[in-house]
């Protein structure tokens, strides 16, 4: 688990969309939450991750911009926010398992081939009729 040291994290909160009737309209709910990626100590291979899941939410110069808005107060989408994105390092910390490299066997290989002329026999046996 990656520690997110206070410093690395930036809040805004902006005027949010959807539910909430006239509230939406006067109060700022939404939150913006930047983080310095490279103050956060990833790990190249962490880092690398990161990147591909962020996509478009990682700036060029390094900036995570998550926007939460999904709840009616600041609090609960500031929370929102955190948790998304202690989910996000999260998944970017796991590594892929390795993939070991199999060789099928002699048998599977005759098997393979035995099934292939048989499909080639019932395709022949498909042609037109012939009225001789």
């Amino acid at each position: 688990m990656v520690e997110i040291p206070e410093d690395a994290l930036d809040e805004r909160f902006l005027a949010a969309t959807g539910p909430g009737g006239q509230n939406v309209n006067k109060v700022a709910t939404a939150c913006q939450l930047r983080v310095d990626v490279f103050r956060l100590g990833l790990s190249p291979e962490t880092y690398r991750r990161l990147r591909v899941l962020a996509g478009s939410r990682l700036t060029a110069s390094g900036t995570l911009v998550l926007v939460a808005r999904r709840h009616r107060t600041q609090e609960a989408n500031r929370q929102d926010a955190r948790a998304r994105l202690a989910e996000l390092l999260a998944e970017a910390e796991k590594r892929e398992a390795r993939r070991v490299k199999t060789k099928p066997t002699r048998a599977a290989k005759a098997r393979r081939v035995d099934e292939k002329k048989g499909r080639s026999a019932v395709k022949a046996g498909r042609g037109k009729v012939r009225l001789d």
